[in-house]
């Protein structure tokens, strides 16, 4: 995915203000951000301006560049292009603007929809930072706060050379100078509030941008950090600015439906044992095991004891009284007990204790590649199966259910990918004594 993707920024919302912070591609970032807002958002202007100093030469990646002395110096903006507003230019680099002109480019966005985004951070050119005391320079009426750093500075040396105020970053992490940076140091200086929390207004959305990711090994470490980095930040990109391709990491919830009646059956097939356990019980630990957070359980009739054989987990049973009313009542009721930070749910159901934790894991993955809106395995190439990934664009149309319906009843409204795969256990439903049967046999 390209930057504006990987970012769920919505081109067509009003008051966007983006700042970008830390080290290892901030401007980089920022530009190639403004021109996809051009591109893929067809905005004809976008605002960048600093709060900081950017070096002289990088003036010219804007189409226009302001230097405003005085309020006069924004009468006459152009209506299109990348356009940059700085303080004078001094040897090298250029002034930041000062609050005056940052609140008169704050009205202008604001009255006439511009994007603004903002570099409220330097670093010297070095790919990792830890911020001084007067950093980074955030304005309070930040929307979303972006914080990068270079994953390239792993394995290297904390001095000068690797990063900007190493002193700092040694504090704030416990690493020695001159000791080899590690990905628990990143993760330790990201999740400090005096490092990559500092400053960031508390009504803003938190993003982690781990840059220079070029090789599948850097991958891998930045996606072992991502999982870390999710109890600080609303969501973590892993990749590279270079080659404009990102993996976006979000908490994925798992909501197992497990109220229904069994009627047909003739006893509740989520209590049925297998392998030892109860049906409910195997899906609740295949979806902690593929880390889903939170868990919740939604049972019906049924709830005192499917409470009590989930003792000892993680999890939230909620008890659907509107059961009865169809499948679509227990949906429901989950997504709205879901956290505001979540970014995907996997459905899963409680008479099927076979789904392995691998399928759970595969959606998880191919949803950080693409933000697909749904996402379902495809068994042999031709049967649509469980567990199913719902991105959280699909939420409101989820809560618009009504009766004995799934999630499979909104597929026509949004993109689907299907993951393939090729174990018909995904398939295999307990419906009749002799399903219960063919599943024991299975052990």
């Amino acid at each position: 995915m390209n930057l504006l993707h990987a970012l769920r920024i919505n081109t067509s919302n009003k008051n966007q203000v983006i700042s970008f912070v830390g080290a290892g591609g901030k401007t980089t970032a920022l530009f190639q951000l403004a021109k996809q807002f051009q591109v893929e958002g067809r905005r004809s202007n976008v605002f960048v301006t600093t709060t900081t100093h950017l070096g002289a030469w990088q003036t010219k990646f804007a189409d226009h560049h302001i230097v405003v002395k005085n309020k006069n110096d924004l009468k006459n903006i152009p209506n299109e292009g990348i356009i940059l507003f700085t303080g004078d230019v001094e040897e090298d680099r250029t002034n930041p603007i000062d609050e005056a002109t940052l609140n008169r480019l704050r009205e202008r966005h604001r009255s006439e929809n511009i994007p603004l985004l903002i570099e409220a951070d330097g670093s010297r050119q070095k790919p990792l930072k830890s911020p001084a005391e007067h950093e980074p320079p955030i304005p309070e009426f930040t929307e979303t706060v972006i914080y990068i750093i270079g994953l390239s500075t792993i394995g290297k040396k904390l001095n000068d050379e690797n990063v900007h105020r190493p002193e700092i970053f040694s504090q704030l992490t416990n690493l020695e100078i001159n000791k080899n940076i590690t990905p628990e140091a990143m993760v330790n200086a990201l999740t400090h509030p005096q490092g990559g929390l500092k400053n960031v207004p508390k009504h803003a959305k938190r993003i982690a941008l781990l840059n220079q990711a070029d090789t599948p090994e850097l991958q891998s470490l930045g996606g072992n950090m991502a999982k870390q980095l999710l109890n600080h930040f609303d969501s973590v990109l892993v990749g590279s600015l270079h080659a404009d391709n990102f993996h976006t990491f979000e908490k994925t919830a798992g909501i197992i439906l497990a109220a229904g009646d069994s009627t047909r059956f003739g006893s509740p097939k989520q209590l049925l044992d297998w392998k030892g356990k109860p049906f409910v019980r195997h899906v609740t630990e295949t979806a902690l095991r593929a880390s889903l957070e939170p868990v919740l359980v939604i049972s019906g009739i049924h709830h005192a004891e499917i409470e009590s054989c989930l003792q000892g987990l993680p999890v939230t049973v909620i008890q659907n009284l509107n059961h009865k009313d169809g499948q679509s009542e227990s949906i429901k009721l989950g997504i709205k007990n879901l956290p505001n930070t979540i970014g995907s749910n996997i459905f899963l159901l409680a008479d099927q204790p076979q789904i392995p934790v691998e399928v759970i894991q595969a959606l998880k993955e191919k949803h950080t590649q693409t933000l697909s809106p749904i996402i379902a395995p495809l068994v042999l190439e031709e049967r649509r199966a469980n567990a199913v990934l719902f991105d959280k664009v699909a939420f409101p149309d989820l809560l618009q259910l009504t009766g004995d319906v799934g999630g499979r009843a909104i597929f026509d409204k949004h993109r689907v990918e299907y993951l393939p795969w090729h174990d018909d256990i995904l398939i295999f439903d307990v419906d009749t004594k002799e399903d219960y049967e063919r599943l024991k046999g299975l052990e």
